[in-house]
């Protein structure tokens, strides 16, 4: 396995800008058959392989690239999915540059990451055309044993699957009408389309789990209700509660949360009729776009605003480039369609005529990197230099996202929290109530969707423990 010595890293074709940036399909081509095999052969079957020490869940990647590259690729299929629930939707969003592609061996001896993701993205998408994909049917008998999972993003669906496997009855409830979290509302559709998702879903309720969508626990149903119908509940809410800009005029017609405006553009995708789009509220199209903010969402927001057509679009960030939190790859992208980054800099106010008038520009203060904080990062401060002026009819704040107050929300004050409002948990992520679990972002905070899988992995096998020592003590007693 010595082909990167004469073989370069060749991702997938993508469209070109200008094509690409008016519509939502997905950006990238996908290999073909004999590119997939080329670039799997450029693995170096490293002693260490820190491609897989560094993916969160632990992919045995350089065993199914090896496969790949020798053209068995329903078993690479095979192993990519022993360890991963969703390696599809992994290998199109993951952001491999800072995780397995990142940590190649061949990538730190300057001969280029092998393209992981893309081969991954490949050998899922043919196992599904093949029919390789098997029907999800339990692998033990019924337990009767009935599960409750609150939340069916990445974390919850992982679960759940994993659960039924085990013979265990599963109900999943969410508050939206379409199983999938950020993966169906979230992330844009030239990242990844939505028939990809719905796949996965509709393999679950073939499998006989059954969704309960538009059901908003402590509103619509109650949360002790919820732990008296199940044996173990897994609370997997994520975090939706958007941080706002703390500067002058954050309240004006024309500021919107990045969340708002995402799910709108995707609800649109799927057909929806959408009354804040179809006002204009939530529609880029003709306008000055301005987006505070440097993570993923930010990024999602600005690539989101070129395709419905924005007059302009400016992201506006306090840190410089090499200390944005979003992926270096999707910074290149957007900087591809048109995107203009307004490095350090920071909103003073968002500004329009009156007080309570429509933005019609974004003030902003320039800045620098001081003093690093606890944490090793340097933190900005404001640059002694004039203010600037950028127009801007929409502004989009995509500032990170903090957990919703659940235990005010489920009527369950003694479901415990951190310091930052996420759900405490002990070992085994059960929480401070018998029988409740949780996982995901609920407890990291807002993180990676690789890592939302890896904790409902984790979380179906604390689970199916729980549920098997429960049962263990009712022989013991019965006897």
């Amino acid at each position: 396995m010595l082909a990167f010595t004469h073989m370069d890293a060749s991702p997938p074709e993508r469209r070109a800008a200008a094509l690409r940036a008016q519509d939502f399909h997905e950006i990238s081509a996908r290999f073909g058959a004999n590119a997939a095999r080329d670039q799997a052969s450029r693995c170096s079957q490293c002693g260490v392989p820190f491609c897989q020490v560094h993916c969160p869940l632990g992919n045995n990647i350089p065993d199914w690239l090896l496969l790949a590259a020798e053209g068995r690729l329903e078993e690479a299929h095979e192993l990519a999915s022993a360890t991963s629930t969703m390696p599809e939707i992994c290998g199109r969003i993951c952001p491999q540059d800072r995780l397995c592609e990142g940590s190649c061996v061949i990538e730190q001896s300057g001969h280029g990451a092998v393209t992981i993701g893309a081969v991954e993205k490949y050998i899922t998408d043919t196992a599904w055309e093949e029919g390789w994909v098997k029907p999800l049917v339990p692998l033990r008998p019924p337990t009767g044993r009935r599960v409750g999972i609150v939340g069916a993003g990445p974390a919850g669906l992982t679960a759940a699957e994993l659960l039924s496997r085990e013979g265990h009855e599963v109900d999943v409830y969410d508050r939206h009408d379409r199983p999938g979290g950020l993966l169906t509302y979230g992330i844009p559709g030239f990242k990844l389309e939505k028939s990809v998702v719905m796949r996965r879903v509709q393999r679950l309720v073939d499998g006989g789990i059954r969704f309960h969508l538009g059901v908003e626990i402590g509103r619509d149903l109650e949360f002790d209700a919820l732990r008296a119908r199940h044996d173990a509940l897994f609370l997997a809410t994520g975090v939706y509660r958007a941080r706002e800009a703390n500067v002058p005029g954050a309240g004006r017609p024309g500021v919107v949360r990045a969340l708002d405006y995402l799910i709108a553009s995707n609800r649109r995708g799927f057909g929806d009729r959408v009354p804040a789009f179809e006002s204009g509220e939530l529609d880029a199209r003709g306008r000055h776009v301005v987006v505070v903010g440097g993570g993923d969402t930010a990024m999602d927001c600005v690539r989101t605003a070129v395709r419905q057509g924005a007059q302009s679009v400016t992201c506006l960030y306090r840190r410089d480039r090499a200390n944005m939190p979003g992926s270096a790859r999707e910074v290149l992208l957007a900087e591809e369609e048109g995107i203009v980054f307004e490095w350090l800099a920071a909103p003073l106010a968002f500004a329009g005529e009156g007080a309570d008038g429509p933005v019609t520009r974004v003030e902003a203060q320039r800045m620098r990197l001081g003093m690093a904080d606890a944490s090793g990062r340097r933190l900005p401060e404001p640059e002694e230099a004039p203010p600037f002026t950028l127009p801007a009819d929409l502004v989009i704040e995509a500032l990170g996202f903090d957990p919703e107050d659940l235990p005010a929300a489920f009527g369950a004050p003694d479901l415990a929290v951190t310091r930052w409002g996420t759900l405490r948990t002990g070992p085994g992520l059960a929480t401070s109530l018998p029988g409740v679990f949780a996982g995901g972002d609920i407890v990291r905070g807002a993180s990676l969707v690789v890592w939302a899988i890896r904790e409902g992995r984790d979380a179906a096998a604390e689970i199916h423990q729980y549920l098997a020592r429960a049962a263990s003590r009712g022989l013991k007693e019965a006897a």
